[in-house]
């Protein structure tokens, strides 16, 4: 499964790309925000800059809702570098971007998915990734993990090439929990990944094995 991180932060996505686990990165305009980064050249400037720090995909989110305005702004940002997958909200006028798109060789991501039927669609379309929000789901009481592995079994069953990216992430369990369901990609913050590193046993076992070498490495008294 690869592992993507959802954010704007070039700080956060060095470190990431450091640990050596990083295939690439999702982010959109709330988390531009998030960072200080608005105005439209500063935006696509950062999208760029992004796409220097890693060696993946790097999802790039179109604000247009019509097909006309979909279309020139996902092909505008396709044209910012090689890495860029247009990120198009699963709607109807989306939907039939996804499918000029892929006529065009153009590379995107189906967002806002929260039904295996959605998903259905934007393979059908030719969308490069589809993301299920599965934090949003668990939110309204439905199980988002329950959708990746609705969505993967669909997948598989029909050969569709479309890869599925799990987003809207919340915890390490979240990530396992998507890596057995099947899915090709998780989508996360930071502290996500870094959460997988924990575990209270592996804390005592090293805390133990330094005192044992410390027992060892003290000189003898005579």
């Amino acid at each position: 499964m690869k592992f993507f991180i959802d954010t704007a932060n070039l700080t956060q996505i060095r470190e990431a790309e450091d640990l050596g686990i990083l295939d690439g990165v999702t982010t959109n305009p709330s988390l531009m925000a998030k960072e200080g980064i608005t105005g439209h050249d500063k935006i696509l400037k950062h999208y760029v800059d992004i796409c220097n720090v890693v060696t993946g995909d790097v999802s790039a989110e179109v604000l247009a809702t019509d097909f006309t305005g979909i279309v020139e702004e996902g092909e505008m940002l396709s044209s910012l570098h090689r890495q860029i997958v247009v990120k198009v909200p699963m709607i109807k006028d989306g939907l039939k971007a996804l499918k000029y798109f892929d006529k065009k060789g153009i590379r995107t991501n189906c967002t806002l998915v929260f039904s295996a039927g959605q998903a259905l669609l934007a393979a059908k379309a030719g969308a490069t990734y589809v993301s299920p929000f599965i934090g949003r789901l668990d939110d309204i009481n439905q199980d988002g993990v329950d959708l990746i592995h609705q969505i993967v079994h669909i997948y598989r069953t029909y050969d569709y090439k479309t890869q599925v990216l799990a987003a809207s992430i919340r915890s390490p369990l979240h990530i396992v929990k998507c890596a057995e369901a099947g899915a090709d990609v998780a989508t996360c913050p930071l502290s996500a990944i870094l959460d997988l590193l924990k575990h209270p046993l592996t804390d005592s076992g090293l805390a133990k094995f330094l005192a044992d070498a410390r027992k060892f490495s003290e000189p003898v008294n005579r």
